[in-house]
């Protein structure tokens, strides 16, 4: 049976989560949810699914790879984002009385891959506004910050800013719809933030919002760095497609109506309500 978070989260977690816009919470997912993404790693690794990026399908060392929206196709996933409690985490830390699910994302740097993620915020590449918006990234392997665990600038989720999301490859893709301000180059200029990073064991969430300035290196370490990522959707949470947002789901895929809570069951379906 899974935690019911709305009574364990301390009121320390709360308020971290809530100044900071991020929160490291140790051992949140069972044992046997991360033995189950693990072989979903290896199966996807060699037969993707649609909506991948893969930075080199025949390397051994220096891959990055990605994978999103699994859920509806792979029975591993669907089983974490209905069974596992993070829907009720991710509410919890929200303050919201709901959570609806967004989309997976499987992350997998193999060692030696020098492909950093950018600093960026998630909230511009999403057909998404609100506060109420969040990730949980669970840690599937063991990494450190000086490895390859993410980074995040404490409090830039209360900057009241919006910065262009862009190609995290280089290359030109539907980010170029987007015309705004771009994210600051917080790597040139760090001693300028207030940056925080996490040590992460296997079963560790990071849970942040989707206004937070986030980034991660390569992978410096000997080892496959292997994240599930899922996104979610509070109370506050409006739809709201525009250009330069993610084209997984359009307007056309949804009932939803632009600028009104995402009530479609089939595309963003209700996880978890109290």
């Amino acid at each position: 049976m899974a935690t019911s978070w709305n009574s364990v989260l301390t009121d320390q977690q709360r308020q971290t989560y809530a100044s900071d816009g991020v929160v490291h919470l140790p051992q949140v997912v069972a044992p046997h949810y991360l033995e189950e993404i693990s072989t979903l790693v290896d199966r996807q690794l060699e037969e993707p699914g649609p909506w991948v990026t893969d930075t080199g399908a025949e390397a051994t060392t220096g891959r990055l790879f990605t994978s999103r929206y699994m859920w509806r196709t792979e029975p591993i996933i669907n089983r974490f984002v209905f069974n596992s409690g993070v829907g009720e985490l991710a509410a919890a830390l929200m303050g919201s009385s709901s959570a609806r699910f967004y989309f997976d994302h499987l992350l997998v740097k193999e060692a030696g891959t020098e492909s950093a993620t950018p600093w960026h915020q998630d909230i511009p590449y999403w057909p998404f506004l609100g506060s109420q918006i969040c990730s949980v990234w669970v840690a599937c392997t063991e990494t450190s910050v000086n490895e390859s665990s993410l980074e995040f600038v404490r409090g830039s989720h209360r900057w009241d800013r919006y910065f262009a999301p862009e190609s995290f490859t280089g290359e030109s893709s539907w980010t170029a719809d987007f015309e705004g301000e771009r994210c600051p180059d917080i790597e040139a200029a760090r001693p300028d933030y207030d940056i925080i990073g996490f040590d992460v064991q296997p079963g560790d969430a990071i849970v942040f919002s989707a206004w937070t300035v986030h980034g991660a290196p390569g992978n410096a370490g000997p080892n496959r760095r292997v994240a599930l990522s899922t996104r979610w959707l509070g109370d506050a949470a409006l739809w709201s497609p525009h250009p330069g947002s993610d084209p997984s789901v359009t307007q056309a895929d949804t009932i939803a109506v632009a600028g009104q809570y995402p009530a479609d069951d089939d595309r963003f379906p209700l996880v978890w309500a109290r």
